[in-house]
């Protein structure tokens, strides 16, 4: 199948299917005596694969590691299990930074609410940003 058929049936773009050529994640198919690329039927099922990866988080690194297991003739269910595991320990990680800049931004709020500027000194750039002194 030429990479237009290829792309028609899966939905990406020709540039977005040579990418993941040239960045491992398809093998490099044959050649047409014109030249072409000439994919196999179940290069779609692998590029629908790589677009269900990268939905649920996964790195185009990633991704190729486990087309690597795959492709090695060794089930990657355990690789993949661990990937999961990892981002949403990353995920509970960046929220937790996350709640923790929302509270002091609240802070900073809470100061730019009761912040008349006619106060501000000139030493200071900008009092709503400095920490409150005990």
């Amino acid at each position: 199948m030429r990479i237009g058929d290829l792309a028609a049936r899966t939905g990406l773009t020709t540039k977005t299917i040579r990418f993941y050529e040239s960045s491992g994640l398809l093998p490099s198919p044959p050649r047409t005596p014109g030249g072409y690329r000439d994919y196999a039927d179940d290069t779609a099922t692998r590029l629908a694969f790589i677009r269900d990866a990268q939905r649920a988080g996964l790195t185009l690194a990633e991704i190729r590691s486990i087309l690597a297991l795959r492709d090695d003739g060794h089930a990657p269910c355990t690789h993949v299990t661990d990937l999961i595991h990892e981002h949403l320990d990353d995920i509970d990680r960046r929220m937790a930074e996350l709640a923790a800049t929302r509270e002091a931004l609240r802070d900073v709020a809470a100061r730019a609410a009761t912040t008349d500027p006619a106060t501000c000194g000139a030493d200071d750039i900008c009092t709503v940003l400095k920490p409150a002194r005990p």
